[in-house]
């Protein structure tokens, strides 16, 4: 009785702070939309989530307009929405999963079923094809494709992760690790992994300022001893 009643107190808390956060994300969103690739450099900057986009979804990720991540009023469900311009991928315009906490324990999982233009579907992992490039995203796991349970293992696309339906026990140690950083790493701090790639540019430019600089003297230096020994001949 006393775990429900600080249960729910907690539920109450969590209300009222989404009530208060909702108009801040709102107005950060419309401000992202007019920054060219936002979500894709903020992604691809995440050092987990960077190894889950393949060359081909990187392409799709351009028309990403933005990204949205809310808990219903109880608190006990919550969605990610991915907001796309209209692309030659696929008929969405948005592609969501939803999470639906029946217990302490069980979780419902629902995606999209993304509707893929013609000669797009097999090319991104939702007929469940084996074959292909698969790579780890995270060497200590063991799945073989991370759409099974939400896991970083193995899979060719990002958008595969949209295609299950599923009931998970966490008690079996079953989450789904891609929602879990999105809702509480990246969607917060969006910023934060944005700037790491322009301060990884910025940085990268100056080294190779640097380099040409290095160049620079030691020509200046074969330059001035190439002089001094044609004055020594002379």
């Amino acid at each position: 009785m006393v775990n429900e009643e600080a249960s729910d107190k907690v539920f109450e808390l969590e209300q009222k702070y989404n009530e208060i956060r909702s108009p801040v994300y709102i107005k950060r969103n419309e401000i992202i939309k007019s920054i060219p690739d936002f979500w894709l450099t903020a992604f691809l900057s995440h050092p987990a989530l960077c190894d889950l986009l393949s060359e081909e979804d990187q392409k799709i990720f351009k028309y990403l307009g933005s990204l949205e991540v809310e808990d219903f009023k109880d608190v006990k469900s919550g969605y990610s929405n991915h907001n796309f311009n209209l692309n030659p991928y696929f008929e969405d315009t948005k592609l969501t999963k939803t999470f639906m906490f029946f217990d302490e324990v069980t979780t419902k999982i629902n995606g999209t079923a993304i509707k893929w233009k013609e000669g797009m579907s097999a090319s991104y992992g939702v007929n469940h094809d084996k074959k292909g490039n698969k790579r780890p995203f995270a060497e200590e796991s063991q799945n073989t494709d991370f759409i099974e349970d939400g896991s970083l293992g193995f899979c060719s696309s990002f958008f595969a992760w949209f295609s299950e339906t599923q009931v998970v026990d966490t008690a079996d140690g079953l989450h789904d690790e891609v929602a879990d950083i999105i809702k509480e790493d990246l969607w917060p701090n969006p910023l934060k992994y944005f700037n790491n790639a322009n301060e990884e540019e910025s940085d990268r430019d100056e080294d190779d300022d640097a380099e040409r600089g290095d160049d620079e003297d030691e020509e200046q230096e074969d330059e001035d001893e190439d002089e001094d020994g044609n004055e020594e001949d002379g």
